[in-house]
């Protein structure tokens, strides 16, 4: 048996890698005020299809969905914003009026093709901004992700910015987009041919080269902004020069999701190539309402962890794993092994990684895995050393050997491991 293609196994030499990664965002987080929110990894499909947009390639083409035993359609996960505002609306966060700031890591699902950095179960780590109106909550996102990643140690970092416009002005530049591509049609896929009466920003997102070709000259967006959409561009574009980021303005950035409205962004690691986003967000001032609650304008972004790691491990930015002390202890009998088991327990206790045979091993056996598991030290325990009240302690460094009484051995590697006399 093997993991299905698209999935992997994050073995112990690896996880410390995540660990690392998701300790500094959980750090971040916590600085920026952001709290953790943990949601179902399945839910109704309904949820994804009014959240998501019923015509984007993840309804359409990449989600896992399945009738359950109580003949519900049930859909693992593609994305975490849909939930995590089904939670906000389910437990009445809204109530108290405040803006409410939360941050989840956890396992996404979608029937893509696999690749460096991309998997069909792919970890996310992303934010929630509910509830918040101002620019200024755009810029502390973006804000946010860039800091990450410069604490992470990445450069040649661009961030891409775009505003898609609102309901008021979005229509006008629809019908202009439309008239555009009807011109092309030729050029694009089966599937934007399909979607271009309802939804002709996704061929801006299209991947198709026809497509891609086709959107060059594309009417852009930010000419057919109203007043207030306008306001709220620039002023974004204000507070990150505030911030000290520098931006790009990408007329054709539409994000793959149909809840996005005015901003959206993408932070690109230009070592990766072709596929260099690793991360993507903007405002979603309309998904709260369309799946049942209150106006309530938002922004959130995600980051594709697999893709961040690969972007770290380019760049040999992961610091190795911090070694605990290490005590492996040699045991010969039932009686060295109770004793054995009191001091190891002693030493765990201590925050010291401390081992002992679990398979009948002789002394010699014993000391060869002691030396095999890379132990700093090595306590041993027979007949002798039971009789004495002490164990031999050796340090595998420098060969030498003490006699310790059994009590004192936790105090003596703690002492030995500061430097002390």
């Amino acid at each position: 048996m093997q993991a299905l293609r698209g999935t992997q196994d994050i073995l112990p030499e690896d996880a410390y890698k995540w660990n690392y990664m998701e300790s500094v965002i959980r750090q971040l987080c916590g600085s920026y005020g952001y709290g953790e929110i943990r949601t179902p990894m399945f839910e109704a499909t309904e949820l994804f299809q009014r959240g998501i947009g019923d015509t984007t390639d993840v309804v359409t083409k990449e989600m896992y969905t399945f009738t359950d035993r109580g003949g519900r359609s049930i859909t693992l996960r593609p994305e975490n914003t849909a939930s995590a505002v089904r939670a906000y609306l389910e437990h009445k966060l809204y109530g108290d009026q405040q803006v409410h700031k939360l941050f989840y890591i956890g396992s996404m699902f979608r029937y893509d093709r696999p690749q460096a950095g991309r998997y069909r179960e792919f970890h996310q780590f992303g934010v929630e901004v509910l509830g918040a109106d101002s620019p200024a909550a755009d810029a502390e996102a973006i804000s946010l992700a860039y800091n990450l990643f410069q604490k992470l140690g990445l450069k040649d970092l661009v961030l891409h910015v775009n505003s898609i416009g609102c309901s008021k002005c979005r229509p006008v530049y629809r019908q202009k987009l439309i008239e555009y591509f009807h011109e092309r049609e030729e050029s694009l896929c089966d599937v934007c041919k399909e979607r271009l009466e309802k939804n002709p920003l996704r061929v801006l997102d299209c991947k198709e080269e026809g497509c891609r070709e086709a959107s060059k000259d594309a009417p852009k967006i930010t000419d057919y902004l109203c007043e207030e959409c306008q306001a709220k561009f620039e002023a974004l574009q204000k507070y990150l020069t505030a911030l000290g980021i520098s931006y790009e303005l990408d007329p054709q950035l539409v994000r793959g999701l149909d809840y996005y409205t005015n901003t959206a962004f993408e932070i690109q690691y230009t070592p990766l190539g072709a596929q260099s986003a690793i991360c993507g967000g903007g405002r979603y001032d309309g998904l709260v309402e369309e799946i049942g609650g209150p106006h309530t304008p938002s922004v959130g972004f995600a980051v594709g962890l697999e893709r961040l790691l690969l972007a770290l491990e380019m760049q040999n930015l992961i610091p190795a794993p911090v070694k605990p002390r290490h005590v492996y202890i040699a045991a010969l009998g039932d009686n060295a092994v109770a004793e054995g088991l009191k001091i190891q327990q002693q030493l765990r206790a201590e925050g010291v990684r401390a081992d002992m045979d679990l398979q009948g091993r002789s002394l010699k056996g014993q000391m060869k895995q002691a030396g095999r598991s890379g132990a700093d030290y090595t306590v041993i325990i027979g007949d002798n050393e039971l009789a004495a009240g002490a164990a031999e302690v050796k340090s595998m460094a420098e060969g030498s050997q003490e006699k310790i009484s059994f009590e004192m051995i936790p105090k003596y590697i703690m002492e030995k491991e500061s430097g002390v006399k």
